[in-house]
Protein backbone atom coordinates (compact mmCIF):
# COMPACT_ATOMS: atom_id res chain seq x y z
CA UNK A 1 0.00 0.00 0.00
CA UNK A 2 1.90 3.19 -1.47
CA UNK A 3 -0.26 5.28 0.92
CA UNK A 4 3.08 6.34 2.97
CA UNK A 5 4.36 7.48 0.06
CA UNK A 6 2.21 10.04 -1.10
CA UNK A 7 2.62 13.56 -1.08
CA UNK A 8 0.00 15.64 -1.48
CA UNK A 9 -1.12 16.46 -5.25
CA UNK A 10 -1.84 19.35 -6.95
CA UNK A 11 -5.44 18.22 -7.51
CA UNK A 12 -7.79 17.56 -5.50
CA UNK A 13 -9.99 16.29 -7.29
CA UNK A 14 -11.17 12.54 -6.68
CA UNK A 15 -11.31 10.65 -10.12
CA UNK A 16 -13.95 7.50 -10.19
CA UNK A 17 -14.18 7.22 -6.44
CA UNK A 18 -16.96 4.49 -7.27
CA UNK A 19 -14.91 2.60 -9.20
CA UNK A 20 -12.09 3.08 -7.11
CA UNK A 21 -14.18 1.58 -4.55
CA UNK A 22 -14.79 -1.22 -6.53
CA UNK A 23 -11.55 -2.28 -7.35
CA UNK A 24 -10.01 -2.22 -3.68
CA UNK A 25 -13.07 -4.76 -2.35
CA UNK A 26 -12.19 -6.86 -4.94
CA UNK A 27 -7.91 -6.55 -4.57
CA UNK A 28 -9.61 -7.30 -0.94
CA UNK A 29 -11.15 -10.75 -1.62
CA UNK A 30 -8.46 -11.79 -3.38
CA UNK A 31 -6.16 -11.00 -0.62
CA UNK A 32 -9.15 -12.99 2.12
CA UNK A 33 -8.42 -15.97 -0.23
CA UNK A 34 -4.80 -16.10 0.54
CA UNK A 35 -4.79 -16.37 4.04
CA UNK A 36 -6.26 -19.88 3.64
CA UNK A 37 -4.52 -20.54 0.80
CA UNK A 38 -1.26 -20.81 3.08
CA UNK A 39 -3.20 -23.22 5.26
CA UNK A 40 -3.29 -25.14 2.00
CA UNK A 41 0.10 -24.58 1.22
CA UNK A 42 1.26 -26.36 5.05
CA UNK A 43 -1.11 -29.20 3.76
CA UNK A 44 0.63 -29.47 0.65
CA UNK A 45 4.14 -29.96 1.66
CA UNK A 46 3.34 -31.11 5.09
CA UNK A 47 0.86 -33.45 3.90
CA UNK A 48 -2.79 -34.05 4.36
CA UNK A 49 -2.64 -35.09 8.30
CA UNK A 50 -2.33 -31.32 8.97
CA UNK A 51 -5.96 -30.38 8.60
CA UNK A 52 -5.14 -27.93 11.48
CA UNK A 53 -3.83 -25.58 9.15
CA UNK A 54 -7.22 -24.63 7.55
CA UNK A 55 -8.72 -24.61 10.92
CA UNK A 56 -6.00 -22.32 11.78
CA UNK A 57 -6.32 -19.59 9.08
CA UNK A 58 -9.71 -20.23 9.20
CA UNK A 59 -9.45 -18.58 13.25
CA UNK A 60 -6.92 -16.37 11.93
CA UNK A 61 -9.15 -14.64 9.27
CA UNK A 62 -12.03 -14.44 12.02
CA UNK A 63 -9.68 -12.68 14.77
CA UNK A 64 -8.48 -10.65 12.55
CA UNK A 65 -11.79 -8.71 11.55
CA UNK A 66 -13.22 -8.83 15.01
CA UNK A 67 -10.08 -7.14 16.15
CA UNK A 68 -9.29 -5.18 13.78
CA UNK A 69 -12.55 -3.47 13.76
CA UNK A 70 -12.42 -2.92 17.71
CA UNK A 71 -9.31 -1.13 17.66
CA UNK A 72 -6.79 -2.46 15.38
CA UNK A 73 -7.34 -0.39 12.51
CA UNK A 74 -7.21 2.90 14.04
CA UNK A 75 -4.12 1.91 16.07
CA UNK A 76 -2.64 1.32 12.53
CA UNK A 77 -4.31 3.32 10.31
CA UNK A 78 -5.93 6.76 12.34
CA UNK A 79 -3.38 9.73 12.73
CA UNK A 80 -0.43 8.92 14.91
CA UNK A 81 0.13 9.70 18.24
CA UNK A 82 3.76 11.66 17.63
CA UNK A 83 4.14 9.16 14.80
CA UNK A 84 4.36 6.29 16.90
CA UNK A 85 0.94 4.46 16.89
CA UNK A 86 -2.78 5.73 15.24
CA UNK A 87 -5.52 7.14 17.57
CA UNK A 88 -7.75 4.55 18.76
CA UNK A 89 -10.31 7.63 19.72
CA UNK A 90 -10.43 8.35 15.96
CA UNK A 91 -13.28 9.02 13.49
CA UNK A 92 -15.39 6.34 13.63
CA UNK A 93 -13.88 4.94 16.91
CA UNK A 94 -14.09 1.55 18.28
CA UNK A 95 -15.83 -1.05 16.42
CA UNK A 96 -15.85 1.28 13.49
CA UNK A 97 -18.46 3.20 14.50
CA UNK A 98 -20.72 0.93 16.54
CA UNK A 99 -24.43 1.33 16.18
CA UNK A 100 -24.18 4.40 14.41
CA UNK A 101 -25.93 5.10 11.10
CA UNK A 102 -27.33 7.27 8.43
CA UNK A 103 -26.45 10.01 6.81
CA UNK A 104 -23.61 10.14 9.36
CA UNK A 105 -22.50 6.55 8.84
CA UNK A 106 -18.81 6.37 9.78
CA UNK A 107 -18.67 3.07 7.79
CA UNK A 108 -19.57 5.18 4.56
CA UNK A 109 -16.76 8.04 5.22
CA UNK A 110 -14.02 8.49 3.39
CA UNK A 111 -11.07 7.79 5.05
CA UNK A 112 -8.70 10.48 5.85
CA UNK A 113 -5.19 9.15 4.96
CA UNK A 114 -6.43 8.01 1.24
CA UNK A 115 -8.32 10.93 0.13
CA UNK A 116 -6.91 14.94 -0.59
CA UNK A 117 -4.98 16.19 0.71
CA UNK A 118 -2.70 12.74 1.14
CA UNK A 119 -4.29 10.91 -1.94
CA UNK A 120 -7.03 11.26 -4.42
CA UNK A 121 -8.37 7.42 -4.27
CA UNK A 122 -12.30 8.83 -2.44
CA UNK A 123 -11.74 5.38 -0.51
CA UNK A 124 -14.72 5.01 2.52
CA UNK A 125 -13.62 3.74 5.80
CA UNK A 126 -15.30 0.26 4.79
CA UNK A 127 -13.47 -0.48 1.34
CA UNK A 128 -10.25 0.87 3.30
CA UNK A 129 -11.20 -1.10 6.25
CA UNK A 130 -11.86 -4.13 4.49
CA UNK A 131 -8.49 -4.29 2.22
CA UNK A 132 -6.11 -3.59 5.36
CA UNK A 133 -7.42 -6.15 7.48
CA UNK A 134 -7.05 -8.65 4.37
CA UNK A 135 -3.43 -7.66 4.65
CA UNK A 136 -3.48 -8.40 8.43
CA UNK A 137 -4.92 -11.57 8.47
CA UNK A 138 -2.72 -13.10 5.97
CA UNK A 139 0.50 -11.90 7.57
CA UNK A 140 -0.47 -13.41 10.60
CA UNK A 141 -1.13 -16.57 8.71
CA UNK A 142 2.67 -16.06 7.64
CA UNK A 143 3.67 -16.10 10.83
CA UNK A 144 1.99 -19.15 11.65
CA UNK A 145 4.21 -21.40 9.48
CA UNK A 146 6.01 -22.00 12.26
CA UNK A 147 3.33 -23.37 14.83
CA UNK A 148 2.42 -27.02 13.54
CA UNK A 149 3.53 -29.64 16.19
CA UNK A 150 4.64 -26.68 18.41
CA UNK A 151 3.08 -24.10 19.98
CA UNK A 152 -0.85 -24.75 21.17
CA UNK A 153 -3.32 -23.18 19.86
CA UNK A 154 -4.61 -21.84 23.13
CA UNK A 155 -1.49 -19.72 23.04
CA UNK A 156 -1.73 -18.25 19.98
CA UNK A 157 -5.72 -16.85 19.93
CA UNK A 158 -3.98 -14.80 22.75
CA UNK A 159 -1.46 -13.65 20.62
CA UNK A 160 -3.13 -13.03 17.33
CA UNK A 161 -5.23 -10.76 19.62
CA UNK A 162 -1.82 -8.78 21.03
CA UNK A 163 -0.76 -8.78 17.16
CA UNK A 164 -3.43 -7.12 15.96
CA UNK A 165 -3.47 -4.30 17.90
CA UNK A 166 -0.05 -3.82 18.77
CA UNK A 167 2.68 -5.82 16.92
CA UNK A 168 1.39 -5.91 13.15
CA UNK A 169 0.32 -1.93 13.74
CA UNK A 170 3.08 -0.18 14.49
CA UNK A 171 5.03 -1.16 11.53
CA UNK A 172 1.85 -0.36 9.74
CA UNK A 173 1.83 3.22 11.36
CA UNK A 174 5.06 3.86 10.91
CA UNK A 175 5.51 3.09 7.63
CA UNK A 176 1.90 2.84 5.75
CA UNK A 177 0.60 5.66 7.64
CA UNK A 178 1.27 8.92 6.32
CA UNK A 179 2.01 10.55 9.73
CA UNK A 180 4.24 7.78 10.74
CA UNK A 181 7.72 8.25 12.14
CA UNK A 182 9.44 6.42 9.24
CA UNK A 183 6.73 8.02 6.08
CA UNK A 184 8.00 11.38 7.02
CA UNK A 185 11.40 10.90 6.50
CA UNK A 186 10.34 9.21 3.34
CA UNK A 187 10.74 5.62 3.76
CA UNK A 188 8.65 3.38 1.47
CA UNK A 189 7.28 -0.14 1.15
CA UNK A 190 4.41 -1.03 -1.66
CA UNK A 191 3.01 -3.72 -0.86
CA UNK A 192 4.93 -4.74 2.39
CA UNK A 193 7.75 -6.30 1.68
CA UNK A 194 8.79 -5.23 5.32
CA UNK A 195 5.54 -4.75 6.91
CA UNK A 196 4.38 -7.91 5.27
CA UNK A 197 7.19 -10.21 4.98
CA UNK A 198 10.11 -9.16 6.85
CA UNK A 199 7.98 -8.26 10.04
CA UNK A 200 6.07 -11.70 9.95
CA UNK A 201 9.60 -13.29 9.75
CA UNK A 202 10.86 -11.41 12.57
CA UNK A 203 7.55 -12.05 14.64
CA UNK A 204 8.26 -15.96 14.03
CA UNK A 205 11.71 -15.54 14.95
CA UNK A 206 10.31 -14.42 18.13
CA UNK A 207 7.85 -17.12 18.73
CA UNK A 208 10.46 -20.03 18.16
CA UNK A 209 13.00 -18.77 20.54
CA UNK A 210 10.09 -19.45 23.10
CA UNK A 211 9.49 -22.76 21.29
CA UNK A 212 13.30 -23.41 22.00
CA UNK A 213 13.61 -22.35 25.20
CA UNK A 214 11.05 -24.68 26.28
CA UNK A 215 12.16 -27.40 24.44
CA UNK A 216 15.13 -26.81 25.36
CA UNK A 217 14.65 -27.01 29.49
CA UNK A 218 12.79 -30.28 28.52
CA UNK A 219 16.43 -31.60 27.15
CA UNK A 220 16.43 -31.15 23.39
CA UNK A 221 19.54 -30.06 21.66
CA UNK A 222 18.30 -29.83 18.45
CA UNK A 223 14.55 -28.72 18.01
CA UNK A 224 12.67 -31.63 16.60
CA UNK A 225 11.39 -31.01 12.93
CA UNK A 226 8.11 -31.58 10.83
CA UNK A 227 9.30 -33.36 7.79
CA UNK A 228 7.93 -32.53 4.75
CA UNK A 229 5.71 -34.96 2.75
CA UNK A 230 4.36 -33.05 -0.93
CA UNK A 231 0.82 -33.76 -1.41
CA UNK A 232 0.73 -32.79 -5.31
CA UNK A 233 -2.63 -31.63 -5.57
CA UNK A 234 -3.21 -29.29 -2.64
CA UNK A 235 0.31 -27.69 -3.33
CA UNK A 236 -0.69 -26.77 -6.84
CA UNK A 237 -4.12 -25.53 -5.80
CA UNK A 238 -2.23 -23.66 -2.60
CA UNK A 239 0.21 -21.94 -5.15
CA UNK A 240 -2.31 -21.22 -7.63
CA UNK A 241 -4.46 -19.31 -5.20
CA UNK A 242 -1.71 -17.48 -4.13
CA UNK A 243 -0.49 -16.12 -7.02
CA UNK A 244 -4.19 -15.37 -8.36
CA UNK A 245 -4.97 -13.75 -4.46
CA UNK A 246 -1.25 -11.79 -5.52
CA UNK A 247 -3.60 -9.72 -8.11
CA UNK A 248 -5.23 -8.25 -5.07
CA UNK A 249 -1.93 -7.83 -2.72
CA UNK A 250 0.75 -5.89 -4.72
CA UNK A 251 -2.29 -4.71 -7.83
CA UNK A 252 -4.95 -3.49 -5.13
CA UNK A 253 -2.08 -1.45 -3.26
CA UNK A 254 -2.04 1.13 -5.94
CA UNK A 255 -5.73 1.66 -4.18
CA UNK A 256 -6.87 2.97 -7.39
CA UNK A 257 -7.80 1.62 -10.63
CA UNK A 258 -5.49 3.12 -13.11
CA UNK A 259 -2.77 2.42 -15.81
CA UNK A 260 -0.03 1.91 -12.90
CA UNK A 261 -2.68 -0.79 -11.26
CA UNK A 262 -2.32 -2.64 -14.69
CA UNK A 263 1.62 -2.02 -14.69
CA UNK A 264 1.70 -3.85 -11.45
CA UNK A 265 -0.09 -6.52 -12.73
CA UNK A 266 2.49 -7.21 -15.42
CA UNK A 267 5.75 -6.30 -12.27
CA UNK A 268 3.77 -9.07 -10.54
CA UNK A 269 3.47 -11.67 -12.70
CA UNK A 270 6.52 -11.11 -14.50
CA UNK A 271 8.80 -11.68 -11.19
CA UNK A 272 6.51 -14.61 -10.24
CA UNK A 273 7.52 -16.75 -13.63
CA UNK A 274 11.31 -15.52 -13.56
CA UNK A 275 11.84 -16.48 -10.14
CA UNK A 276 10.05 -20.46 -10.64
CA UNK A 277 12.40 -20.67 -13.88
CA UNK A 278 15.53 -19.16 -12.14
CA UNK A 279 14.99 -21.44 -9.07
CA UNK A 280 14.69 -24.69 -10.96
CA UNK A 281 17.59 -23.57 -13.06
CA UNK A 282 19.68 -22.79 -9.89
CA UNK A 283 18.87 -25.76 -8.00
CA UNK A 284 19.73 -28.17 -11.30
CA UNK A 285 23.32 -26.05 -11.36
CA UNK A 286 23.60 -26.64 -7.75
CA UNK A 287 22.48 -30.43 -7.21
CA UNK A 288 21.78 -31.90 -10.19
CA UNK A 289 18.34 -31.94 -9.48
CA UNK A 290 15.43 -32.17 -11.95
CA UNK A 291 12.41 -30.24 -11.44
CA UNK A 292 10.34 -30.59 -8.75
CA UNK A 293 6.82 -29.21 -7.90
CA UNK A 294 8.22 -27.83 -4.68
CA UNK A 295 10.61 -26.41 -5.99
CA UNK A 296 8.57 -24.52 -9.11
CA UNK A 297 5.98 -23.71 -5.83
CA UNK A 298 9.03 -22.14 -3.72
CA UNK A 299 10.06 -20.24 -6.90
CA UNK A 300 6.44 -18.53 -7.57
CA UNK A 301 6.56 -17.80 -4.35
CA UNK A 302 9.92 -16.10 -3.62
CA UNK A 303 9.54 -13.61 -7.00
CA UNK A 304 6.29 -12.81 -5.20
CA UNK A 305 8.07 -11.90 -1.90
CA UNK A 306 10.84 -9.97 -3.91
CA UNK A 307 8.52 -7.75 -5.55
CA UNK A 308 6.22 -7.53 -3.78
CA UNK A 309 7.81 -3.85 -1.94
CA UNK A 310 9.05 -2.66 -5.54
CA UNK A 311 5.83 -3.52 -7.57
CA UNK A 312 4.91 -0.19 -7.79
CA UNK A 313 7.97 1.37 -8.16
CA UNK A 314 9.63 -0.56 -11.31
CA UNK A 315 9.38 -1.10 -14.88
CA UNK A 316 8.48 -5.00 -16.25
CA UNK A 317 11.87 -5.19 -17.14
CA UNK A 318 13.11 -4.37 -13.86
CA UNK A 319 10.54 -7.56 -12.80
CA UNK A 320 12.39 -9.96 -14.81
CA UNK A 321 15.78 -9.00 -13.28
CA UNK A 322 14.52 -9.14 -9.98
CA UNK A 323 12.82 -12.71 -10.29
CA UNK A 324 15.93 -13.52 -11.47
CA UNK A 325 18.06 -12.85 -8.59
CA UNK A 326 14.86 -14.15 -6.32
CA UNK A 327 15.77 -18.06 -7.25
CA UNK A 328 18.97 -18.37 -6.74
CA UNK A 329 18.30 -16.24 -3.18
CA UNK A 330 15.78 -18.40 -1.84
CA UNK A 331 18.10 -21.65 -2.54
CA UNK A 332 20.94 -19.70 -0.30
CA UNK A 333 18.89 -18.76 2.18
CA UNK A 334 17.60 -22.30 2.34
CA UNK A 335 21.45 -23.55 2.48
CA UNK A 336 21.84 -20.86 5.15
CA UNK A 337 19.26 -21.07 7.48
CA UNK A 338 19.03 -25.09 7.53
CA UNK A 339 22.34 -24.53 9.60
CA UNK A 340 20.43 -23.96 12.51
CA UNK A 341 18.91 -26.71 14.43
CA UNK A 342 17.59 -24.59 17.17
CA UNK A 343 14.15 -24.10 15.14
CA UNK A 344 11.79 -25.69 12.52
CA UNK A 345 10.67 -23.84 9.77
CA UNK A 346 8.98 -26.29 7.46
CA UNK A 347 7.18 -23.94 4.98
CA UNK A 348 10.11 -21.61 4.79
CA UNK A 349 9.35 -18.07 6.62
CA UNK A 350 12.89 -17.47 7.11
CA UNK A 351 14.72 -18.09 3.80
CA UNK A 352 11.72 -17.33 1.88
CA UNK A 353 9.75 -14.32 3.50
CA UNK A 354 12.21 -12.90 5.75
CA UNK A 355 15.12 -12.76 3.44
CA UNK A 356 12.93 -12.19 0.33
CA UNK A 357 11.27 -9.37 1.67
CA UNK A 358 14.13 -7.41 3.42
CA UNK A 359 16.02 -8.11 -0.19
CA UNK A 360 12.81 -6.56 -1.89
CA UNK A 361 12.77 -3.35 0.81
CA UNK A 362 16.65 -3.15 -0.17
CA UNK A 363 16.54 -3.07 -3.93
CA UNK A 364 14.21 -0.18 -3.87
CA UNK A 365 16.68 2.30 -3.94
CA UNK A 366 18.52 0.33 -6.85
CA UNK A 367 15.60 -0.14 -9.41
CA UNK A 368 12.87 2.33 -8.60
CA UNK A 369 11.79 4.42 -11.18
CA UNK A 370 10.26 8.08 -10.95
CA UNK A 371 7.71 7.32 -13.58
CA UNK A 372 6.08 4.48 -12.40
CA UNK A 373 6.55 5.67 -8.30
CA UNK A 374 4.39 8.53 -9.30
CA UNK A 375 1.46 6.82 -10.72
CA UNK A 376 1.05 4.81 -7.19
CA UNK A 377 1.36 7.98 -5.35
CA UNK A 378 5.22 7.58 -4.59
CA UNK A 379 6.04 11.00 -6.08
CA UNK A 380 8.74 11.93 -3.74
CA UNK A 381 10.70 8.77 -4.42
CA UNK A 382 14.19 9.25 -6.45
CA UNK A 383 15.41 6.92 -8.84
CA UNK A 384 17.20 3.93 -7.92
CA UNK A 385 20.98 3.95 -8.54
CA UNK A 386 20.50 1.65 -11.81
CA UNK A 387 18.47 4.39 -13.41
CA UNK A 388 20.76 7.80 -12.35
CA UNK A 389 19.54 8.57 -9.07
CA UNK A 390 22.83 9.08 -7.43
CA UNK A 391 22.97 10.17 -3.73
CA UNK A 392 19.17 10.72 -3.26
CA UNK A 393 19.52 6.88 -4.33
CA UNK A 394 22.25 6.01 -1.78
CA UNK A 395 20.15 8.12 0.83
CA UNK A 396 16.88 6.07 0.18
CA UNK A 397 18.85 2.84 0.79
CA UNK A 398 19.50 4.43 4.51
CA UNK A 399 16.21 4.75 4.68
CA UNK A 400 15.16 1.54 4.27
CA UNK A 401 17.97 0.21 6.21
CA UNK A 402 16.78 2.34 9.41
CA UNK A 403 13.63 1.21 8.48
CA UNK A 404 14.16 -2.53 8.45
CA UNK A 405 16.22 -2.43 11.59
CA UNK A 406 13.37 -0.37 13.65
CA UNK A 407 11.07 -2.93 12.39
CA UNK A 408 12.79 -6.03 12.81
CA UNK A 409 14.16 -5.28 16.29
CA UNK A 410 10.61 -4.38 17.15
CA UNK A 411 8.74 -6.82 16.21
CA UNK A 412 10.73 -9.69 17.43
CA UNK A 413 11.11 -8.20 20.96
CA UNK A 414 7.28 -7.89 20.92
CA UNK A 415 6.47 -11.15 19.66
CA UNK A 416 8.94 -12.91 22.35
CA UNK A 417 7.97 -11.04 25.27
CA UNK A 418 4.19 -11.25 23.90
CA UNK A 419 4.59 -15.04 24.02
CA UNK A 420 6.83 -15.43 27.24
CA UNK A 421 4.29 -13.71 29.03
CA UNK A 422 1.32 -16.34 27.58
CA UNK A 423 3.94 -19.07 28.73
CA UNK A 424 4.05 -17.79 32.17
CA UNK A 425 0.23 -17.63 32.79
CA UNK A 426 0.04 -21.09 30.83
CA UNK A 427 2.64 -23.06 32.02
CA UNK A 428 4.22 -23.04 28.60
CA UNK A 429 3.14 -22.68 24.55
CA UNK A 430 4.30 -25.80 23.54
CA UNK A 431 3.12 -29.09 23.26
CA UNK A 432 5.43 -31.63 24.46
CA UNK A 433 3.89 -34.48 22.14
CA UNK A 434 3.95 -33.98 18.81
CA UNK A 435 0.32 -34.29 18.50
CA UNK A 436 -1.69 -31.14 17.23
CA UNK A 437 -3.50 -28.48 19.96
Amino acid sequence: MPSNARAAPEATVIADPLVNNLWVILAALFVFTMTIAVGLLEIGELGEGFDFSLLKTMLMTGAALVVMAAVGFNTAFAPTWYGVIGNPFYGPGFFLGGFSGGSADPVRALWWSVNPPYATDGLTVSTYFLFETAFAAVTLALVGVILLKKVKLSAFAPYSIVYFVLIWNLPVAWIWNPTGWLAKLGMVDFAGGLVVHGAAGAAGLGILWQVWREERARGHTTSPQVPIRVSPGWLTWAILLLWVGWFGFNPGSVLAFNDEALVVVITTFLAAATAMLSFLAAAYYATGSSPSLINATNGILMGLIVITPLAGFVSPGSAILLGALAGPLFLAGETLFARWKWYADPVGLLPGHLLGGLFGVGMIAFFAQGDFAAGSGATMLPNGLLFGGGWSAVHQLGLEGLGIVAVMVTVFVLSFATMWLIAQAMGGITRADAEQS
